[in-house]
This record gives C-alpha cells, structure tokens and sequence, in this order.
C-alpha cells in the first residue's frame, strides 16, 4: 500500500464496506466459515472448498461436525464450547476430515459475532491446514531430542559457552564432574588451565576451526587428581531475536569437549612414580653424604680455627717455639683435611628449568610418604586448588624440599603417646605466586625458636640416637633458589604451620 495514499472519509468507507468485506472475504487465502448460534453454516468461502473439499452448495444448512474426526477427544470440543457460549473466542487444533475422508489438522480460531445488545447471534471460523508444519515441527522436536540423546549418553564432558564464556548448554557428564568439583564450574577451570599453559590464550572473537585441540589439563582436589583431553571448537549460531529478522547477526559460541583421560594416565603415573621414588632415594642417599661431610667440615673447623688463634698467639710471644711448629705442623695437616673433605661432597643432580605444578609436585610427595603416614598413623587432609598456575622451578629439588616438610612435621607428630596426628597440605595462587601451606597437629615450634631453625646443622630433634641433620636451612636455600620465600608459623590446630610462597614469574 502506497504510503502517499489519500485517506477515505468515514462515510465513503461505509459505502464501500459491504462490497469490500465480500470481496477480501471471498479472496483470503484462509478457510472462512460463519455459522448460527447452533452451529449450523450459512456461509464458506473459496478457500474452505479447496481445504475441506466440500463446496458452499454442500454444506450450507450442515452442522460444521462434519469436519469433525473422533481422533478429537471431547474434552477439547467441551472447552471449545465452554468459552464462546460466553461470548469469548476460542483458538486451538483441531483433527479434521475432509470430504474425501483423509485426515488433516487445523489451526482454528472461532470468534463470536454480537448484536447492539451483547448477545451472540453468530460464529466466525477461521481455520487453516498446518498438517505439514505439524510434521515439520515433530522432526525438529524428534531431532533436538535425538541430538540431546545423544549429547547426554556421550562419554565426554560438553559444555556450549556463549561470548562471556557462560555456559549456556550442557550434558549428564558435565553436571556430574560440575557435582565431584563441589559444584565449581568446570568450563571455568578447564579453561583458565588452558590459559595458564598458554601466554596468548585465546578470544572468543576470534573466528578459527578450533580455539585449541587435544590439550591435556590436570583437575585437583580433595578426592584425587584427574586428567582430560580437551578441545575447544568455535560455532556460530545465528540470532533469532524480532530485531534481527531482516539482519540476522551471527553469534559466537565455543563447543567445549573434554574426555577424562585419568585411567589411562594411571599406569603411566604408576610407573613415573616408581621412577621418580628410586631416583629421589639416589638424591636421599647423596643429600645425606653431602650433609655428613658438611657436618664433619662444620664440626672440624671449630677446633682448627681455636688452633689457629692459638698459633697466632704463640707466635707474637715466643719466637722459635717449638710447640708452636708443631701445633703449625698440626694445623695444616687439618686444613689438609677439611680441603680433602670438601673435595669429595657430591654435587647436586644438574636440573634445568622448566614449567612446574606445584599441585603434581605435592602430590608425588603424599604418594611418595604414604606409607610412612599410614605406619605413624597420620591422617592427611589434602587441599589443592583445582588448577595452579606454573612456576619456573627445578622440579627434583621442590619435590626434596617439599618432602623434608612432609617428613618434619611426620617426625613432630610421631611421638609416643601423642593423638592428634593430622597432617593438612593446602595449595592456592594469588597475585604472581603460589603458596604451599603444610600444617602438622604436633607440639609446635616455640616462637623463640621460629628463626633458630633456619640455621645451619640445627634441629629440633635429640640427638641421642639421631643425627643433628641440618634443619630448615636446606629448605630455605631451595626456596631462596626459586626467589620464594619460607615462613613459620602457629598452626591453628596447635602445632606447626609452614608456609612457603613461590612467585609464578621468576626475577631475570
């Protein structure tokens, strides 16, 4: 219709009215029936023939039944009825039979018709023929069932993330990890582990096949570590809104798929383990030679630097004593000694640098002294963050160190008669670092002692039966390697509580 059209004045309106009414009537391609107060038709038009089949002619006088099929229960012709004996209009589906009795289903609307005084004096029908969009509507509903069938029963974790990365579409196997992480969305762990090994990351603006494929990620907690093998693929789905009709905007979505991989990884964990247990057993063995030797250097030193002060001494009062040669004689043959000692302390294992998990390295320790806890009764209540970022570390020398923790505080708590032996092992990341906190339920470090400790050859320990060892000075020189720090500090269970603090992007 021209927007330029003139407008008709209300009395020419009504003089074309009628006539108009018949004619868009007669031509509307929607079947159109008009009925008394009984339902008896007094009017069809064309668009009812060719949709029934049944011609003007044939149904006028008929009850509009006719049309009806008992595959309608009643219940929907009581309602139908219910509504418009009211005055109200009624819309709905209907199974209908046309004239050549095959079967077809309507969207009806029927509308009452009132006179000057509210009172029903005739009924409008209006119906067309939406079996095929029925059908269509079916398929799409059997398929979205299928697919949805078949997404839940998948044995794999799938989650839809829309552009703000919210999950908008899940299965069975998403809800059921989203249930064994304590209700912590996995998609948001999953991929904040992606980004943690990856420095670009990805955007959900960008328009690739895939955001990542086959990245292996490691989920920790209380229960257990477990492994999966994730993908993360882009899809576009297009905007159904009202305002997008004639401009439909394309939305990007990614199809997160992650395939738990924990049991295949098992035996492979199981043999690393083993491998890692003889080799740390090997750096146990020489941590311990290069601890005696020190200790022995330590412990002769003392006198030899008595000796020295005493030589020194003769030798401003007395020249040519001969018991000052001899103690000159003495002296260096002791130097000798220590020079030899030192020759023979084995060095390190060389280890480069590389990406470590603080959450794998403190795993390996609880599965490396399981034993000892269970034989000293100690209950361990492990804590990790689900996912840690990585810290540049040698791996071998934090596992050492890590364990001379867990074995400390084994030894505070194995004492005869003592109960409370709990071990609690926490791990979480803040801003540029990672914290490994180890809490033991022992009688504690007293406050005057907290610094003490750090000092080389010391212990808490007796010494009867036992050597010295060196304390925490091992550990913190580790620590001090790793540009991190180590502290001591009151558990609130009592005992002793040691947290060390490693920065997640190491000083150049």
């Amino acid at each position: 219709m021209s927007k330029k059209a003139k407008k008709a004045a209300p009395d020419e309106v009504i003089g074309i009215a009628p006539a108009l009414f018949q004619q868009a009537v007669e031509q509307a391609d929607l079947a159109i029936s008009i009925t008394d107060i009984h339902a008896r038709i007094l009017y069809v038009n064309p668009a009812f023939t060719r949709a029934t089949g049944y011609s003007l002619d044939e149904v006028l006088g008929a009850d509009h039944s006719l049309l009806s099929n008992k595959a309608t229960p009643d219940e929907v012709y009581d309602a139908l009825w219910a509504l418009i004996s009211k005055g109200l209009p009624w819309s709905g589906r209907l199974i209908n039979r046309r004239k050549d009795d095959s079967k077809y289903l309507a969207d009806l609307l029927i509308t009452p018709v009132v006179d000057d005084e509210g009172e029903t004096t005739h009924y409008v029908g209006i119906h067309r023929d939406v079996t095929l969009l029925h059908r269509l509507e079916g398929e799409v509903a059997e398929q979205k069932a299928l697919i949805e069938s078949v997404v839940d029963s998948a044995p794999v974790v799938i989650a839809l993330l829309d552009e703000n990365e919210k999950v908008v579409l899940d299965n069975h196997e998403y809800k059921k990890l989203q249930g064994d992480l304590r209700m912590v969305e996995p998609a948001t762990l999953i991929l904040n582990s992606i980004r943690a090994d990856n420095d670009q990351g990805f955007d959900l603006r960008e328009t690739g096949r895939y955001a990542f494929s086959e990245r292996e990620i490691r989920l920790d907690s209380h229960a257990g570590v477990r492994w999966f093998s994730c993908s993360g693929i882009w899809v576009q789905r297009k905007e159904n809104e009202v305002d997008a009709f004639f401009n439909r905007r394309k939305d990007l979505y990614l199809l997160l798929v992650a395939k738990e991989t924990t049991r295949q990884r098992a035996a492979q964990e199981k043999t690393r383990i083993a491998l890692l247990q003889a080799m740390m057993a090997e750096d146990n063995r020489i941590d311990g030679l290069r601890e005696t030797l020190s200790a022995a250097i330590f412990k002769i030193e003392g006198p030899v630097n008595v000796m020295a002060s005493i030589l020194a001494t003769l030798e401003r009062r007395t020249a040519n004593d001969p018991t000052g040669a001899a103690l000159t004689e003495v002296l260096e043959a002791c130097k000798a000694t220590v020079a030899s000692l030192r020759s023979v302390i084995p060095e390190h294992r060389s280890e480069s640098l590389s990406a470590v998990n603080v959450n794998e390295v403190m795993r390996d320790v609880l599965d490396l002294t399981t034993t000892r806890m269970l034989a000293s009764g100690v209950s361990v209540h492990w804590r990790p963050q689900a996912v840690m970022p990585s810290v540049n570390a040698h791996p071998n020398r934090l596992r050492m160190m890590f364990k001379a923790l867990i074995d400390n505080a084994i030894d505070a708590m194995n004492i005869k008669g003592w109960r409370e032996r709990d071990l609690r092992v926490t791990t979480q990341s803040g801003s540029g670092c990672v914290e490994v906190i180890v809490e033991d339920s022992g009688p504690g470090i007293p406050a005057e002692l907290r610094l003490k400790v750090f000092e080389p050859f010391y212990s808490t320990r007796k010494a009867s039966g036992l050597h010295l060892g060196t304390g925490l000075s091992s550990a913190q020189q580790v620590v001090a390697e790793h540009d991190g720090v180590i502290e001591i500090d009151p558990a609130e269970c009592g005992g002793c509580r040691v947290r060390v603090v490693l920065p997640t992007q190491r000083k150049r």
